[in-house]
């Protein structure tokens, strides 16, 4: 018998929260746990340049063989272009389109497996769930650097420098491009700058995970100190995803960027990175990154798009103003100020785990573990009954 040596597992926690919120029969429940978008009425919507480009591709795609190991090489140009802008580590860089930005994630802490089997990878502390556990199963060591100031809710990069500027040859330093998950506070320009210095100098790797462009300040503000970082260091990975901010959740459409000495090495490591892929997945999913590179090589549905992602922000930022409001109102203080000047679609809240199961037995307000808050699941009649049930069970 070889299934029955397995343990009992733990299960996963954000999916335990979609249960419990499933299973809760108020009709007075919010979910501010999963990190979807929702809009104005409640819903995960279709964005208009996605229906566009999903019913040109149909009407155009004539076969449904495979794509390749690498992808579809429209959307790894789009999607390379998208994040680097016009980097001069653009060309030296090679893009493989991968089942999400966790199928990137994998793909390249695989490859750094490959490449360095005793290198250690650092995650900032919190850092998106999922981080530690890819990298874990990977076979690789997970250390720790750290990053927000639970007082503040900001990011301590003087503590965090004091930890990067021991990192070396066999370190792996990852950071999120823009929109911090899960606490939405963003490294400022200066650090950007200081982890290229130490990179220079010391050698470490960085890793960059960029989920959320163009759903922080724009497209391009965005990805500002990621596009600073590959033109002033030789070697960086980068995993994407057009999961939120194309709003392609269940197509699972990604990308893995590496950026090499040279191009010609670029070009060979994309091939190690598509022998990784044949024995995991195989071959990427097709219909999401047609979507995608139909949207980003055509000017009016690019436009249409670029509209869309910034109503959605827009609209996430009215809600950081309308929580901020609320809690100064009923806290008779500035506690909860941070909200506003965090990124994206997450904010953190500070509760205590007890806290947050109060939260949902007698509130029904459903948030992930390390109390992140997702504001951008957040209705505006909700905001008021959302911030005094914190208050409340935060007492």
């Amino acid at each position: 018998m070889i299934l029955e040596l397995l343990n009992k597992p733990k299960g996963d926690p954000i999916l335990s929260v979609m249960s419990a919120f499933k299973n809760d029969v108020s009709s007075a429940k919010i979910d501010l746990g999963i990190g979807i978008y929702k809009d104005k009425y409640g819903k995960t919507p279709i964005m208009q340049a996605v229906r566009n480009a999903s019913v040109s591709s149909a009407v155009s795609e004539e076969s449904k063989s495979y794509i390749g190991l690498v992808g579809d090489e429209h959307f790894n140009t789009a999607m390379q272009d998208l994040v680097l802008g016009k980097c001069e580590a653009s060309l030296r860089a090679s893009t493989l389109q991968t089942p999400g930005a966790s199928g990137a994630l994998r793909l390249l802490a695989d490859l750094i497996k490959l490449s360095r089997p005793g290198a250690r990878v650092w995650l900032s502390n919190p850092s998106y769930i999922n981080h530690r556990t890819i990298m874990e199963k990977a076979g690789l060591e997970v250390c720790e650097y750290p990053y927000l100031d639970l007082e503040t809710k900001q990011v301590n990069e003087a503590l965090m420098m004091k930890v990067v500027e021991t990192l070396g040859e066999n370190d792996v330093l990852l950071v999120h491009g823009c929109c911090h998950n899960p606490s939405g506070a963003d490294l400022s320009f200066d650090a950007w700058k200081k982890i290229a210095q130490l990179s220079q100098k010391n050698g470490f790797l960085p890793f960059i995970d960029i989920a959320y462009q163009g759903l922080g300040d724009d497209l391009d503000e965005d990805a500002k100190g990621l596009r600073f970082l590959v033109d002033q260091v030789q070697e960086v990975l980068i995993s994407t995803s057009c999961s939120k901010n194309f709003g392609l959740y269940r197509e699972r459409t990604g990308a893995a960027i590496v950026i090499a000495k040279t191009q010609e090495k670029a070009k060979e490591v994309r091939i190690h990175m598509g022998e990784l892929a044949r024995g995991s997945y195989s071959m990427p999913p097709a219909h999401g990154a047609a979507i995608v590179s139909k949207i980003l090589n055509d000017v009016i549905l690019k436009k249409q798009w670029e509209l869309e992602l910034k109503e959605m922000r827009e609209r996430i930022l009215a809600l950081r103003h309308a929580l901020v409001e609320s809690f100064r109102i009923k806290s008779d203080s500035n506690k909860y100020d941070y909200i506003l000047s965090h990124k994206g679609m997450f904010s953190m809240t500070g509760l205590s785990d007890a806290q947050m199961l109060k939260l949902q037995q007698e509130h029904s307000i459903y948030l992930v573990p390390g109390a992140r808050i997702n504001i951008a699941g957040l209705q505006t009649n909700e905001v008021d009954r959302v911030v005094s049930s914190i208050l409340a069970v935060a007492k």
